[in-house]
C-alpha cells in the first residue's frame, strides 16, 4: 500500500499567495543567502518558521513583501489553521531545498539544537 497525503483545498487563497510568494522570492537563488545571514544575525533557527516570521525578517530580505502593507507573520495570522500547516510545510520543503554549500556556510542555524 503506497501513501497518498490527503489534498486539502486552501481556503485563505489571496493570503496563502501572497506568504507563499514572498517564500519563494526569500529562497531565490539570489536572495537566499542574506536570509540565512539575518538568521544567524538575529540567532534564529531555519526551521523556527513562527520566529522567523515574528522577526520580520522575511521583510527585511524581501522588498516586494515590504512593500505590501501587510508582514509576512500578519499574511499568516489570516490563514485557517489548515491553511498554516500548509505553508509551514511549504517552507520546510523550501529549507531543505537550499544548495549544501550554503547550508554547510551556515550550519549553525540549520542545527535542531
Amino acid at each position: 500500500m503506497v501513501f497518498e497525503q490527503a489534498q486539502i483545498d486552501v481556503q485563505k487563497t489571496e493570503e496563502f499567495e501572497q506568504l507563499r510568494a514572498a517564500i519563494e522570492r526569500v529562497f531565490a537563488v539570489t536572495a537566499v543567502e542574506g536570509f540565512l545571514k539575518k538568521l544567524q544575525s538575529g540567532d534564529v533557527r531555519v526551521r523556527q518558521f513562527e520566529k522567523v516570521l515574528e522577526a520580520g525578517i522575511i521583510e527585511s530580505v524581501d522588498v516586494a513583501q515590504k512593500k505590501a502593507g501587510k508582514m509576512a507573520s500578519q499574511w499568516y495570522a489570516g490563514l485557517t489553521v489548515s491553511d498554516q500547516a500548509m505553508m509551514r510545510e511549504f517552507y520546510l520543503e523550501r529549507i531543505e531545498q537550499v544548495a549544501p554549500a550554503l547550508r554547510a556556510k551556515y550550519r549553525k542555524v540549520y542545527r535542531y539544537y
